[in-house]
């Protein structure tokens, strides 16, 4: 079976089917919805960082008008805990006792007929705290570290002999900040009871997770719980766990037997929703003096919170980044008094990025050598884990188109040695990579008796174009323009899919929509082969093609029938298939799923007096495998770019030492980047489809991110003369 195209659908820059929604106000986004009757949420948080609370004042509160009821410790019902998921834990449920781990943890909630009355009452609630002493140093050696919980570490050869005898070493010490996800879309829960059945509007990267979570703590059937999530207002992996917040809300709706609506404040979005982790990254190369890698050992320190289960293994990356025999990566975590770390775009792939390709930019300078060509010198065709050829990777192609577009080689190699006026220029560039991330995924796709068809998945749409892209690709595979295709997801109620997260979802749900797809081309085959009155009757359904809305004999255009044809004779009013897809083993197709791959080359311009940094230009030559919509991949790659200049230049969410409180909790005092920081951002695509997946897809959300901050730090270097082994790189520091 195959495909005919009237005309271009895939790969064809289409702007989003879900765009005039956007434009014109009418996409509902979880905190639009309201229901009859509905009650309003406020939180109460902690104010210390560790302790007890030893009593809770809510006399007051519970006396203000509109008040319908407090929970706190003290009185909500007992509930169960959240699944494991690929994620690591889910986190401890709410007002389970009276222990503080964090600043900000929600110790009540306060539910009044207005938002304006729950949020005053909120106000008068009070604690009285035995407090404790906050573990707030990543470093502390009272602070519990665990080892490598998802069996991550890698080790090959003798890294400690070959950095000994290594005729280059280099040694260096990294460290990245928090950061927090800080989505435009304030994150928003609306529960609904009716009976044992809890109907959630939420603000999720994945309605199939929550939905699950919901069930187990509650103790009820998944069946009984829907989840839906139409749009979402962006999410940066804010949006993959199902957070306290969400559990307090169908929890006060369940107790005061109202449908209760909670939206979080910009405030609390910085202690309740997770945060890039804190961390501390060790780096030892050794080279020979013609610039061939001997040796990499890489290890790493991140913050976890008291009672969570997220990992990011900084280093994983390195394992198989470049060809070099002796190598060992080590991540540890270190478990302190702050709010829960979760996945931030681009999830530890960023900051264990910043530190290898800021090394090997040092090296390349002890060594003499163009920062470029030692990074091509030491490219691997192969996994060096395991010795299996990629599924595709188009790295050496990024270099070559990134270099060409940039201008690389008009660049002087000395720092300090470009100039224009009182601005210092410098040119830096960096590898990126971001691995291949996939869980099963199922889909289903329909064709309905006016030729038209809708396919659906349990899937979200972040922003990244998903709406876009699927109905591309369902179109194209059922041979359907692309006006007659619908594709609709956010609701828990249609088939599973995987988070939209992690750079997988493309590619996961791409494939289950192209095997659904498939499938429901061979029902109607099948159908056709068995009728008497079909031009098709005995045509074997592996014989077929489809396009222009018909199903024929492959190459005979002419033999064949409409969708709407089939159905009608058959007297059907639509015909449906499931599709499914599941992540490839390495081992099993005899290569190693390749992620996307980058280059990332930037232009600085420092004032030599002020220390101020402005970023010139940013050429990105991305490998992303089989492009599906290059305005949707363009932009997401553009937006991956804006997020790394702000953790180059601006983001840090800076706790106080003594007390755990975040001090720059609000877009006041948080920095991140506007359009006055941002130049033109070039970006180019390169490579073939992905040979491990059957759309070639790899996903390219986090992707432009990875490499950003190194590619700034190693110009700020070539224009300054001055390494920076932290981000983020402030005046400060440059004066």
């Amino acid at each position: 079976m195959s495909t005919v195209e009237s005309r271009p659908l895939v790969g064809a820059g289409i702007s989003r089917v879900d765009g005039p929604r956007k434009v014109t106000g009418t996409a509902p986004y979880p905190m639009d919805f309201n229901v009859p009757g509905q009650a309003y949420g406020a939180l109460v948080q902690s104010t210390i960082a560790a302790g007890r609370i030893v009593r809770m004042h809510t006399e007051e509160a519970e006396g203000s008008p509109g008040v319908i009821g407090v929970l706190t410790h003290e009185n909500a019902p007992e509930v169960g805990t959240g699944p494991v998921t690929v994620l690591g834990a889910s986190p401890p449920p709410p007002l389970r006792n009276d222990r503080i781990i964090h600043q900000g943890q929600h110790i009540a909630i306060v539910v009044a007929d207005t938002p304006e009355q729950a949020t005053a009452a909120a106000r008068l609630v009070r604690a009285d705290y035995e407090a404790a002493e906050p573990l707030l140093d990543l470093q502390d050696p009272r602070a519990e570290q665990l080892t490598d919980p998802w069996g991550m570490d890698h080790s090959r050869g003798d890294a400690t002999a070959a950095l000994e005898s290594a005729e280059v070493t280099l040694r260096a010490t990294y460290t990245t900040p928090d950061n927090t996800n800080n989505p435009l879309g304030l994150f928003a829960t609306l529960a609904v009871w009716e009976g044992n059945t809890l109907t959630v509007h939420d603000t999720s990267q994945w309605p199939s997770m929550v939905r699950t979570t919901l069930a187990m703590v509650f103790g009820i059937p998944e069946s009984s719980v829907r989840v839906l999530v139409p749009y979402v207002g962006g999410g940066f992996g804010a949006g993959l766990r199902a957070w306290p917040h969400v559990v307090l809300t169908a929890m006060a709706a369940r107790v005061l037997a109202r449908p209760v609506k909670l939206v979080l404040t910009r405030p609390q979005m910085f202690t309740s929703v997770g945060h890039r982790p804190h961390g501390v990254q060790w780096l030892e190369l050794g080279a020979t003096r013609e610039g061939e890698l001997v040796a990499i050992d890489h290890r790493s320190l991140s913050s976890l919170g008291m009672e969570d289960g997220d990992f990011e293994p900084f280093t994983s990356g390195t394992a198989f980044a470049y060809a070099c025999p002796n190598v060992i990566t080590r991540d540890r975590q270190a478990r302190i008094n702050v709010s829960m770390p979760t996945s931030m775009r681009a999830p530890a792939e960023a900051q264990g990025n910043f530190a290898l390709e800021s090394a090997l930019d040092e090296l390349s300078y002890t060594l003499g050598m163009d920062p470029l060509e030692l990074r091509v010198r030491n490219h691997t065709a192969v996994d060096p884990r395991n010795g299996l050829p990629w599924s595709g990777k188009a790295i050496l192609e990024c270099y070559e188109a990134g270099a060409r577009r940039f201008g690389w080689s008009e660049r002087n190699p000395e720092p300090r040695s470009m100039r224009d006026g009182n601005w210092l220029i410098g040119y830096g560039m960096a590898s990126a990579m971001f691995p291949y991330f996939a869980t099963p995924c199922m889909a289903d796709a329909t064709v309905n008796r006016d030729g038209s068809a809708f396919v659906r998945s349990a899937a979200t749409d972040i922003g990244t174009g998903t709406y876009t892209v699927m109905a591309q690709l369902s179109a194209e595979e059922l041979g359907l323009p692309l006006e007659k295709v619908r594709f609709d997801l956010g609701d828990s109620d249609m088939p599973d899919s995987m988070m939209a997260g992690g750079s997988g979802l493309t590619g996961a749900l791409g494939n289950a929509v192209h095997d659904a797809c498939r499938r429901l081309l061979r029902s109607f085959a099948e159908l056709a082969r068995q009728d008497d009155d079909s031009p098709l009757r005995g045509v074997n359904p592996d014989d077929v093609e489809c396009g222009d809305g018909r199903v024929f004999v492959a190459g005979r255009p002419e033999r064949g029938e409409s969708y709407a044809d089939i159905l009608a004779r058959h007297g059907l009013p639509q015909l449906t298939a499931t599709g499914s897809s599941t992540p490839p083993v390495a081992e099993d197709v005899g290569m190693s799923s390749a992620g996307a791959y980058g280059a990332k080359f930037v232009e600085v311009r420092v004032d030599a007096d002020l220390g101020l940094v402005r970023v010139a230009r940013v050429v990105s030559a991305i490998d992303g495998g089989r492009i599906l919509n290059a305005k949707t991949a363009r932009s997401q790659i553009i937006g991956g770019t804006v997020g790394g200049i702000g953790m180059a230049l601006f983001e840090d969410t800076v706790t106080d030492p003594r007390t755990g409180r975040i001090a720059n909790g609000t877009f006041a005092d948080y920095l991140v980047a506007v359009n006055a920081d941002i130049p033109e951002l070039d970006v180019l695509f390169v490579g073939e489809p992905d040979r491990g997946s059957p759309t070639g897809t790899k996903g390219v959300g986090e992707v432009g991110l990875v490499g950003i901050a190194a590619a700034i730090a190693n110009a700020v270097y070539h224009a300054t003369g001055k390494r920076f082994y932290h981000l983020p790189i402030t005046l400060d520091a440059l004066l």
